[in-house]
């Protein structure tokens, strides 16, 4: 996918001059690629308008003006968009009991290994990640993701792992079908 480039980007102050006209743009994109597996799991596959956005709530919220900063974030949120043929995706662990959500972040060491999407041939494709995010004790309640689904649009996703609150198989939506299709034509040729 499209990186999101500097030229993009808006000063903190004049987004949040805009945002209350952005948001509700950006909401239905994310709504467009969001898939539940389960009771606690949420796929959020991200494309340049989703990346985009983050990066301007975190200027705003963190109220970053330094270049070097700004280029930073460019730099990690664009980490998180698929590159050729792939999806980034945003895995976020919703349990709102805390109690329960610190048990189960540590009993769900090993979750990510158990994360797949599915094509419309059957072939399950499995959650890649970078393996410095994750703990030996726990997992975070928010994980990125990528799948290698080589242009691909997925028509499944699911989770294999043992507790039945997230071993799930969920079929994608035509809408998030169609938006991941969308997302996919955008991909830059490798160079």
């Amino acid at each position: 996918m499209l990186p999101v480039q500097r030229n993009e980007i808006i000063d903190y102050q004049t987004y949040n001059d805009r945002r209350s006209n952005i948001r509700p743009d950006v909401l239905q994109t994310k709504r467009n690629r969001r898939v539940m597996i389960g009771e606690a799991l949420t796929l959020l596959f991200e494309n340049h308008e989703t990346i985009w956005y983050q990066i301007q709530e975190m200027m705003r919220a963190e109220k970053i003006v330094r270049e070097v900063d700004i280029l930073h974030e460019i730099n990690t949120y664009n980490e998180l968009l698929g590159g050729q043929g792939e999806l980034g995706v945003c895995l976020l662990i919703g349990i709102s009991d805390p109690d329960d959500r610190a048990k189960k972040l540590a009993d769900w060491v090993g979750l990510l290994e158990t994360l797949y999407v599915e094509l419309a041939d059957g072939t399950r494709i499995p959650a890649t990640w970078d393996k410095r995010q994750v703990e030996t004790e726990r997992i975070s309640s928010v994980q990125y993701l990528k799948f290698q689904v080589n242009g691909q649009v997925p028509v499944a996703a699911g989770c294999d792992f043992s507790d039945p609150m997230v071993r799930h198989r969920v079929v994608i939506s035509a809408d998030v079908q169609a938006a991941l299709t969308a997302d996919l034509a955008t991909d830059t040729e490798p160079s």
